[in-house]
């Protein structure tokens, strides 16, 4: 693709970066042929090459977002499905980031929107602050009716009571069993995940010490700064990734790390990612390569760094029949999708793809939250590709995803970690005692 920057445009590192970008796209429009919303809604400025030349014009002209161009670069999901179709290796991931901070520096959005995704950062991004608003919730549900359509949705998304944390809150969990730990990791316990799902993190930890590897937790992380980035609000989420890479930095410096683990890929898509959001900043940009590097997806570090123990007893020498839900950010993101169904099939089970599996359940972040109704078709249409290979459970490794697919269907679904947990020594997840 031709581009037009001045340059003096291009002495500014994102607009470089974009020029890039955008050099690399041939038009060819495979993007589109594997993009969920140009599927659903068969308009070209709803598919990835629409939006690249919405994008490349604002930044080429420095031309303020238009109502039209954030409705359409809004209702991108951010799967990066089309990274994984595009022959040319256009990365599309940073493309979109540039544009969503462009909009939110030139575009003044309707009030109530303001407000929505106000709340969203304020709430999302803080455990304490979602809990105490999923609390509140609670009680104004009866009252839902007189709130606008996104509150209602918002509201019947929360849930009416968090599952009982059975670790207690430490800063080092070391294995029993063993003096010396075979591997030291620090784990990102989440923001929405440790209230929402705790035995995500609590499955993590217990996996991970039973094969003598000692986890670090260390205080002050809570969001990775995902949900602020990816609502274009970019100097609050520099913020949270600067805090996050100092603690974890200082960390590997004094006691040392193998690895950084995400049981959530949404969150570790973004942290592979604080090399390149540092590359300029000669403060941050060798402190946050190396966090990138050390970030371990925990089915990839399970896969290729530890040899687990398996062990088979009257909970679960039952064969099962799973799906596997590989979520955008772990196949398209991080480009991870065998090696959680390589662990997945040494429990013994039957492990199926879904259907259309590249396709986008719906979730993608606040997606669900500011996006309702193609959410909601882009679930019904996951529900649907379930259904065809009629599981026993389902499994994956966002809690988004879990979220999102356990609002369409009572088929039981996991995380993977907790599974291979569960296979390893560990209790059966409460899920499926009735199964």
């Amino acid at each position: 693709m031709e581009t037009h920057f001045s340059q003096e445009q291009l002495k500014n590192k994102d607009n470089k970066s974009s020029e890039k970008i955008l050099r690399k796209c041939v038009h060819c429009g495979f993007c589109n042929a594997t993009c969920p919303t140009y599927q659903l809604l068969g308009d070209e400025l709803d598919g990835p090459r629409g939006r690249i030349y919405l994008i490349k014009d604002m930044l080429e002209n420095n031309k303020p977002a238009n109502e039209i161009i954030v409705k359409h670069i809004d209702r991108c999901l951010s799967c990066y499905s089309c990274m994984t179709t595009c022959p040319s290796g256009v990365n599309y991931m940073h493309l979109i980031d540039h544009g969503r901070s462009h909009i939110e520096k030139t575009y003044k959005r309707p009030f109530r929107d303001r407000i929505i995704r106000d709340i969203l950062s304020i709430t999302l991004s803080k455990s304490i602050n979602f809990r105490i608003v999923a609390i509140i919730t609670k009680f104004i549900k009866p009252f839902r009716f007189f709130f606008p359509k996104k509150l209602r949705e918002m509201i019947l998304l929360m849930p009416g009571k968090f599952p009982k944390k059975t670790l207690p809150k430490m800063k080092v969990y070391r294995p029993q069993k063993r003096k010396k730990p075979v591997a030291r990791v620090a784990l990102l316990t989440g923001c929405v995940q440790k209230v929402l799902s705790p035995q995500i993190n609590e499955a993590t930890i217990k996996l991970l010490n039973r094969h003598d590897i000692e986890v670090v937790v260390p205080k002050g992380i809570d969001c990775c700064g995902s949900l602020n980035h990816h609502l274009g609000k970019s100097d609050l989420a520099k913020k949270v990734f600067k805090k996050n890479i100092s603690i974890w930095y200082e960390e590997y410096l004094k006691n040392g790390l193998d690895a950084i683990i995400s049981n959530t890929s949404g969150c570790g898509t973004t942290l592979k990612d604080y090399g390149f959001i540092f590359r300029s900043d000669e403060n941050f940009k060798k402190k946050a390569k190396k966090i990138s590097e050390l970030t371990k997806d925990i089915s990839e570090y399970l896969d290729e760094n530890v040899k687990l123990n398996f062990i088979k007893n009257k909970e679960n020498n039952k064969k099962y029949k799973i799906a596997y839900h590989s979520a955008c950010s772990m196949q398209h993101g991080q480009k991870i999708h065998e090696a959680p169904i390589n662990l997945l099939k040494k429990t013994g089970n039957k492990v199926f793809n879904i259907p259309d599996g590249h396709l986008c359940c719906g979730s993608a972040g606040t997606y669900n939250l500011l996006q309702g109704d193609i959410a909601k078709k882009l679930l019904r249409n996951k529900i649907f590709n379930i259904k065809k290979i009629n599981p026993q459970f389902i499994a994956t490794g966002n809690i988004g995803c879990i979220t999102q697919i356990s609002n369409g269907t009572k088929i039981p679904i996991l995380h993977t970690v907790e599974i291979i947990d569960w296979y390893t020594g560990g209790v059966k997840p409460n899920v499926l005692e009735k199964i």
